[in-house]
């Protein structure tokens, strides 16, 4: 229907496209004012008129249409009341589809994504949920559009941090002590070498010459890192796990080191880089950067090396349309450091390729988190605790729920994840577990809790099949409207999330997709004698059981049948 009426009013409007006038088509804030509403201000400068002259003439230009029973001018506003049979039949037929809101937009089309993405030998703490799961999530959204997606976890599993942990083991580590208790050991000794580094710093020194034995192929050196990698990512993967996380690729910057010498090699050749303090730089002050530093001055690689040497491997692997960093925004002049110099390379594509993707910081009930100094909370620790607090709950409220330890699960896990994903990436996210684990407002056992009822109505309704013999001019109540567009949204919905690199779109629509349901079915009765009325209302239940499930995937969420 929005698609129809910005067709008949860029027919009638010279000066702006289809595009122009969908994004400008709005829904009213009340039944009365109309189903879709087009403002004229934007036209006054160009067609000379005022905004409910010009409103006036398009109206007059429009005349009747099938499919709209009314179409009305409000001041600068052009409102249109679209015939309600066939409005509801457009919207939930294409809704019955079991593809709907997927798209073929991607076709042909690959997208790699960077996520997750922890530091070896250091924990899985909260903050490394946020990428892992918006990470996830743009996988899923533009595996939905059709897109060709490689899941990368880029392991933070080389630099001189291996130095300083291998320094430390050697001073005040055992072999059965990290056996015994993994990453959580590496971790002390991480924390214990900043302790004594900062009372000796001939340790930065020793750690410093570890790290470039590891850079020359040291058979020692590599053997504990080693160990320490097969450590950590066993670990990781229980938390990935619990997420029902996966990767097409574990190749962290160690990966890449072979291929630093050939970056070093192509940046010279080029002209670009210039020795500064015995290390060389690529300088970017033309672009307002500071330098970007490639080689050390004891010759080793950094990151930056790596991740140069990352974005040549993955075009030449994978010809990917789109690279996307998903990390946080205290990253972001690294990112644009390296993707200026991959320009500066001659690679164009860099410039509309080549996309970081920053999010805010992570508290736990407003405390920062840090590695360093030994304040940090395990990933697994709060989604198992949520899980424990959801437990509890069921076993107060619903004791005889059946297979209570995977519902406990799916809610609890749900939980964590759209607190996090339901705000806007950027912003900093604080984990409080009365809102966490909220089942009434703006959360995900919220919107979980609506997806169960669903399930519950249909389940009592043996005979239903959905779709067949609609007789959809039954679905007239506002509420039952209401509900049919915000059904209409969701393919638009999974786009913009894409587009604007933002899941939050998507779990503020499955809050608003909820509500609106509830209003319906507080309002509506489903169960009704007549059998094609209850058929009809029956329809609109299994399609928004269908879109919130479909909805709360594209966030990594499962959904209980019963709760």
């Amino acid at each position: 229907m929005k698609a129809k009426i910005a067709e008949l009013i860029a027919a009638n409007v010279p000066d702006l496209s289809v595009e122009d006038i969908t994004t400008l088509i709005e829904i009213p804030p009340k039944p009365e004012l109309g189903d879709f509403a087009f403002p004229c201000f934007r036209l006054a400068k160009t067609m000379r008129k005022a905004p409910q002259m010009i409103a006036a003439e398009i109206a007059e230009k429009i005349g009747s249409q099938d499919f709209l029973s009314e179409i009305k001018v409000e001041g600068a506003y052009l409102n249109f009341f679209v015939n309600k049979d066939m409005f509801a039949k457009g919207i939930l037929t294409n809704a019955l589809d079991e593809n709907y809101g997927s798209a073929e937009d991607g076709k042909g089309k690959t997208v790699c994504i960077d996520y997750s993405s922890p530091n070896v030998a250091k924990n899985f703490h909260v903050g490394h949920l946020r990428t892992t799961i918006i990470g996830n999530s743009l996988y899923k959204i533009f595996s939905k559009l059709g897109y060709h997606v490689e899941r990368i976890n880029h392991l933070g599993d080389w630099g001189t941090q291996f130095g300083k942990l291998i320094v430390a083991y050697k001073n005040w580590g055992n072999e059965d002590a990290v056996k015994e208790r993994g990453v959580a050991e590496l971790m002390e000794l991480y924390v214990k070498f900043h302790e004594e580094a900062e009372k000796n710093d001939s340790l930065n020194d020793e750690a410093r010459a570890w790290f470039v034995k590891m850079e020359q192929g040291d058979e020692e050196a590599l053997k504990i890192w080693q160990w320490f990698k097969d450590i950590s990512l066993q670990e990781y993967k229980g938390t990935y796990a619990l997420l029902g996380v996966d990767f097409d690729h574990y190749t962290g910057e160690s990966f890449y080191r072979d291929m630093t010498d050939d970056i070093v090699g192509k940046l010279t050749e080029a002209g670009l880089l210039t020795e500064s303090e015995g290390a060389r730089v690529v300088k970017l002050d033309e672009y307002d950067m500071p330098p970007c530093l490639v080689v050390k001055n004891d010759g080793s690689s950094i990151y930056a090396t790596r991740d140069l040497a990352a974005v040549l491997y993955r075009k030449k692997t994978f010809n990917f349309d789109k690279c996307l960093y998903v990390t946080g925004q205290e990253q972001k002049l690294h990112f644009a450091q390296v993707f200026k110099v991959i320009e500066l390379l001659g690679y164009d594509w860099a410039k509309d390729s080549l996309v970081h993707i920053p999010y805010g910081l992570v508290s736990l009930e407003g405390a920062k988190l840090s590695t360093r100094n030994g304040n940090v909370i395990y990933a697994e620790d709060i989604l198992l605790e949520a899980v424990a607090k959801i437990k509890e709950i069921i076993e107060e409220k619903n004791p005889e729920l059946p297979d209570k330890d995977n519902t406990a699960r799916k809610i609890g896990v749900g939980a964590v994840l759209f607190n996090d994903l339901y705000n806007q990436r950027i912003k900093d996210v604080s984990f409080k577990w009365e809102k966490l684990l909220n089942f009434d407002g703006e959360t995900g056992p919220y919107v979980q809790y609506t997806y169960a009822r669903c399930a519950s109505i249909l389940r009592k309704q043996e005979d239903f099949a959905a779709g067949a013999d609609i007789d959809y001019a039954a679905l007239s109540e506002p509420e039952t409207i209401d509900l049919i567009k915000e059904i209409s949204r969701f393919p638009q919905v999974v786009k913009d999330a894409a587009e604007r690199f933002e899941p939050s779109v998507v779990a503020r629509y499955s809050v608003a997709l909820a509500q609106s349901f509830n209003k319906f079915y507080n309002t509506v009765r489903v169960s009704v004698e007549e059998e094609n009325l209850r058929k009809a209302r029956l329809t609109l239940v299994y399609i928004t059981k269908k879109i919130i499930h479909d909805s709360m995937d594209l966030l990594g969420i499962e959904c209980p049948e019963q709760m």
